[in-house]
């Protein structure tokens, strides 16, 4: 694939940079509620991540299998996937597609990660345009997690082309293709890349809210 050309300048990363909540999955474990509206510590789960990923990027939208008023009070607007059940790389085609052209990178997180770090656009920004790469993906305790990626617009050839013509979904196969740079992350307390995926994660999730709330700030 053509390396993308490097970006000049770290400080204009966030006005280069859309993006993208996914919010599609059925929540199959969640006894097929809407996960990102479940309540966690107070207010809704994707309200965690608007909270996290929108001071980072200069637009936002949500990923969604179909579009619903359940969302509308989130401010956001909202991308049905092409044909249902057309997964993360579906989310990734449609927000691609949107994203305004004054954008050429593109930042996709879940909307089950509700400690989702503050910097994590620009890292990945930074990560891709050293390694000359189309995009980064996040690398946590020796595990790659595509969910939360940055994507050059470049990309939106052969995506359309494996989501269209080939009915990829996933990212597995698509990134044996496509080359992104690993951007290794520090472990960290509460962990960055946790994923509420069932109700035993959504109370644990509530603890750790809990827990920072009651931390005491250190003492000068």
């Amino acid at each position: 694939m053509t390396p993308v050309d490097p970006v000049t300048g770290n400080h204009q990363a966030r006005a280069e940079i859309a993006g993208v909540i996914l919010a599609g999955g059925r929540s199959r474990r969640m006894g097929g509620e809407t996960k990102a509206l479940l309540p966690l510590a107070g207010k809704p789960m994707l309200s965690h991540v608007i909270d996290r990923v929108k001071p980072q990027v200069a637009q936002l939208s949500l990923s969604v299998e179909y579009p619903s008023d359940s969302f509308d009070g989130f401010g956001l607007q909202q991308l049905p996937d092409r044909k249902p059940g057309g997964g993360p790389l579906g989310g990734l085609l449609a927000a691609l597609q949107w994203m305004d052209p004054d954008h050429d990178w593109l930042l996709l997180v879940p909307c089950d990660a509700p400690f989702l770090p503050a910097g994590l656009a620009q890292q990945l920004h930074e990560s891709a345009v050293e390694s000359g790469l189309a995009g980064a993906l996040v690398r946590y305790e020796a595990e790659i997690q595509p969910t939360f990626s940055l994507w050059h617009r470049s990309i939106l050839p052969i995506l359309e082309h494996a989501v269209a013509e080939r009915g990829l979904a996933g990212f597995k196969q698509f990134l044996r293709e496509v080359r992104l740079a690993e951007c290794d992350w520090p472990p960290s307390s509460p962990p960055p890349f946790f994923n509420i995926n069932d109700q035993e994660a959504l109370l644990k999730a509530g603890q750790m809210i809990t827990e920072i709330k009651e931390k005491p700030a250190c003492s000068a």
